[in-house]
């Protein structure tokens, strides 16, 4: 017989978080299964109009497709962030330091820790980087750390995309119409804002090129 699949029980998560729980127990019980089914549809709706769509070039069809979505929100207290924000933060330093090392030196290809035909025959290499000097060594400057939940609660790395992923505007797309659709929750809640990422990737980009006002024809 096939080994059941284990998940994650986010209701497990919130039960260890008495306040958390009791709150979002409180919204689920005042909302009818039709009620939320209603706010789903609602918000894929909103979705669609607005574009915000995606297409799996995998499929032969090429298929556009909505962003997958879900009512229901999913509660990550302060004390777990703070834990996936020092992790990711040095993942995203460790993957820097690769490329930079790559382009470079070539240590880790010198040492056998990673084949050279992995990387110098990858389509992704651009060989006329090797020796170029940064004004800030910093290579990936959105990187999409993918995380999945295990059976055990503990967080683990699915895979790292560092090809600027398109993500963040799902999740910025995803806050609006979750504020305007549940704005009860946003009242309940202490729920950290999203909406100042824009200003902050600028801010980066600005002082990754090293000149105050970087134009893309200077």
């Amino acid at each position: 017989m096939p080994q059941e699949a284990m998940f994650f029980n986010e209701v497990d998560a919130l039960r260890s978080h008495p306040s958390h729980f009791q709150a979002m127990h409180r919204w689920l019980e005042t909302n009818s299964h039709f009620k939320l089914m209603t706010l789903n549809q609602q918000a894929l709706s909103a979705f669609h109009r607005k574009g915000v769509t995606f297409t799996v070039y995998s499929d032969a069809k090429n298929t556009e497709r909505v962003i997958p979505f879900d009512i229901i929100p999913r509660i990550i207290t302060q004390q777990d962030w703070e834990i996936l924000e020092s992790g990711c933060t040095q993942r995203i330093k460790a993957l820097n330091a690769f490329i930079h090392d790559i382009y470079h030196q070539q240590n880790i290809i010198a040492a056998g820790i990673i084949p050279a035909e992995q990387i110098l025959v990858n389509d992704c290499f651009e060989p006329w980087m090797v020796d170029i000097d940064l004004p800030q060594p910093i290579y990936t400057h959105v990187s999409g750390i993918d995380l999945v939940r295990n059976e055990d609660g503990q967080f683990y790395v699915l895979e790292d995309n560092l090809r600027t992923p398109s993500g963040i505007s799902y999740l910025l797309e995803s806050r609006q119409i979750s504020e305007h659709l549940l704005p009860e929750l946003f009242e309940e809640f202490d729920i950290a804002p999203v909406h100042h990422y824009p200003s902050m990737l600028l801010q980066s980009l600005i002082e990754c090129s090293g000149k105050p006002n970087p134009k893309w024809w200077s």
